[in-house]
């Protein structure tokens, strides 16, 4: 793997790949009769590129026009890499639809139902989003509820993203882990939990560092993300959280 040889083997490797291969597209260029100034031919990684773009990142930070903050990205989990939207395949499967109950923080006799396709993301959860102008939850705007397994206080906030007709009509709020959730929690100033390492493992470390208590840390700490949903739909299940689950 690239982390096993090292940067500078991983960049002769490469360099390596370039010579053998790296030319095949540009004689086909040729071929198709494509009139380029080849004598300017550069490559990604030539030294005078790399030095261009080193240039480009200070000056923008010089001038204040850059800055480092959290942003979703696609993330492969087989490859350890991250992937450009254009690089995603996207691809119909047959799933379950699991509502849940989330119940009132100062009276867990009243619960919110929350419809959700993924259920081990509701450890990360940090909101639950109602339309402004569904008639059903306007008493619930601005209340806080509990969150199921992990205990955790969330507000019920009132987004129009949210649509009224699908599932519940109430959405479990996740920033850290869906790009609509991530701007509605922008829009709110919710905090992120990325629950997943680099494996798309639960992970504990995170939890912990957040001083997390509970349990559930050790229970789902390390558990691949379709195991962490199985035993996570039958936690729910079991405590009488789950209202139902729907093909």
């Amino acid at each position: 793997s690239r982390t096993a040889l090292g940067r500078k083997k991983f960049v002769e490797t490469v360099w390596n790949w370039k010579r053998e291969a790296g030319d095949t597209i540009l004689h086909q260029l040729k071929a198709l009769g494509v009139s380029c100034d080849w004598s300017h031919e550069r490559f990604t990684m030539d030294e005078g590129l790399s030095r261009a773009v080193r240039e480009a990142f200070v000056r923008l930070w010089e001038d204040n026009l850059l800055y480092r903050a959290q942003r979703l990205i696609n993330w492969c989990p087989r490859c350890k890499t991250a992937l450009a939207d254009i690089e995603v395949m996207h691809e119909d499967a047959d799933g379950s639809l699991w509502h849940i109950r989330y119940p009132l923080a100062d009276n867990p006799a009243q619960h919110l139902v929350v419809a959700t396709t993924r259920p081990e993301t509701m450890l990360g959860d940090t909101a639950v989003a109602v339309h402004p102008e569904d008639e059903r939850y306007q008493s619930w705007i601005g209340k806080n509820i509990r969150l199921p397994i992990t205990g955790r206080i969330v507000p019920v906030i009132a987004d129009a993203y949210v649509d009224r007709t699908f599932g519940s009509g109430a959405l479990k709020i996740t920033p850290g882990h869906d790009f609509n959730d991530f701007d509605i929690g922008e829009r709110f100033g919710l905090d992120k939990i990325s629950i997943f390492d680099a494996d798309a493992r639960i992970d504990a470390n995170a939890f912990l560092a957040r001083d997390e208590t509970g349990d559930w840390i050790a229970r789902y700490g390390g558990k691949d993300r379709f195991e962490a949903r199985k035993l996570i739909a039958a936690e729910l299940e079991r405590e009488g959280f789950l209202e139902k689950t729907v093909p």
